[in-house]
């Protein structure tokens, strides 16, 4: 028989599980459309979570969790692009389906141009509005997937040592074994061990995709100009 202890632990896992399940948030302040659109992507088996108010959806998300957003333009208190700026600010990448009245159009398009990412006009379709969801869940998991590769990355580049940063980043300036070694005033044996170390604790094959990886950080991105 199970122990308390190893069905707590069982929960546990299935809720972290759960958890990191895309989940498609909805903020409108009508429950019947609420309502219907939980019930529309609860079909294609994605979760889905439903606010009255944009304050409530924002008290509420952290960031972590993967989806996406159908925020109603128009909405009591804090409106739809009020509630899109306050998750720029937050570094919020969660992609924004804009839902909307006829009249709501040209604040649609400003939300688009602002960076969500479409704006569907209601009454909705259902298989236009899922097929806007697919989209932004897809997008989500591959901005997502991007972000723990750059993560991975940064966390590589502080296993480095003061001078294998040093030959790291000359070796992003594309400079040659000789002239880092001269640089340095070490020998160019020691510039290729250092070279060949930096190579294996950033997992890079070869100096080519060691810049590739360096460049994706927010660390050296300022090196692509």
């Amino acid at each position: 028989m199970a122990t308390v202890l190893q069905y707590r632990r069982r929960e546990d896992t299935k809720r972290m599980h759960t958890e990191q399940e895309p989940c498609v948030f909805i903020v409108d302040d009508e429950q019947d459309v609420r309502d219907a659109i939980a019930m529309l992507v609860s079909s294609v088996d994605l979760q889905a979570e439903s606010f009255a108010t944009a304050r409530d959806f924002l008290d509420a998300y952290d960031g972590t969790r993967p989806g996406c957003l159908i925020l109603d333009v128009r909405l009591p208190g804090m409106n739809g692009l009020e509630a899109q700026k306050v998750l720029r600010e937050r570094g919020i990448t969660l992609p924004v389906i804009f839902i909307s009245g006829h009249g709501d159009i040209p604040m649609a398009v400003r939300a688009v141009r602002e960076g969500a990412l479409d704006f569907v006009e209601k009454p909705f379709r259902d298989d236009a509005l899922l097929a806007c969801v697919q989209r932004a869940v897809e997008i989500d998991r591959e901005n997502r997937a991007q972000e723990g590769a750059r993560q991975t990355i940064e966390e590589h580049l502080d296993t480095l040592t003061p001078r294998e940063v040093e030959v790291l980043e000359r070796l992003i300036d594309g400079k040659v074994n000789k002239i880092i070694a001269r640089e340095l005033d070490v020998s160019t044996r020691t510039v290729e061990i250092h070279r060949a170390r930096v190579l294996h604790k950033m997992g890079a094959d070869n100096v080519s995709q060691l810049v590739r990886m360096a460049l994706s950080t927010d660390r050296y991105k300022d090196r692509l100009s």
